[in-house]
């Protein structure tokens, strides 16, 4: 037993450190889309703008940790025991991703509250993938440019010329075209069941009432 976990503390020290900074930046999304989508106030003051240009920055980073099954893989390949990749990589490494990614869901689904309580109803699911191309693009620049969220106030030119030649290039476009894919059809997935859930906790609330 002493040998399992020792080579899952080593495990984790090699190959699963990005699990806590990468979830922390995917759960920044999360609670800055309770403040700008699920407010009573509907009023969009200045501090409302800056709080949603840095809910765009960092939602990708949601997304984002979908592409960091490849540690998973690298790790299943790193020659650790059976018990080691089984007890211990794959169940992390799977609740890390799915929840990044509800965390993007749960981003969206207040995006799209909010856009009912404007009277914006049939925005909602254009506004959805017009959200999903872009984390798709900000989920390539990420992992194969290595940008990250605050880059885009570091140095925005930069950004804006990568992102200009990679989406007028046939291999990095083709990229985000997939991404872009994947990302909507685990959302439509996911946005489901989350909504079904939630559906079924609040019968259940009602019942206790």
């Amino acid at each position: 037993m002493e040998a399992i976990l020792a080579g899952a503390l080593d495990a984790f020290n090699r190959h699963s450190g990005w699990i806590i900074w990468n979830l922390f930046l995917a759960f920044i999304p999360l609670v800055l889309s309770f403040f700008l989508f699920r407010r009573k106030n509907l009023s969009r003051s200045w501090l409302w703008w800056i709080t949603l240009v840095i809910f765009i920055a960092f939602l990708p980073n949601a997304p984002y940790l979908l592409t960091d099954i490849i540690h998973l893989i690298r790790a299943t390949r790193a020659g650790y025991s059976v018990w080691v990749i089984t007890l211990f990589f794959i169940p992390l490494h799977v609740f890390a991703i799915l929840m990044g990614f509800q965390a993007y869901v749960i981003s969206l689904i207040n995006q799209g509250h909010y856009l009912i309580r404007q009277g914006a109803k049939k925005w909602v699911i254009p506004a959805e993938f017009i959200v999903h191309f872009l984390c798709a693009i900000g989920v390539y620049l990420g992992r194969f440019q290595r940008f990250n969220s605050w880059d885009l106030v570091t140095q925005p030119d930069v950004i804006m010329v990568e992102t200009l030649n990679d989406l007028t290039s046939r291999k990095p476009l083709l990229v985000i075209i997939i991404t872009f894919v994947i990302i909507s059809v685990l959302y439509l997935v996911m946005k489901q069941i989350t909504l079904g859930l939630i559906l079924q906790f609040r019968q259940v609330y009602k019942t206790f009432e």
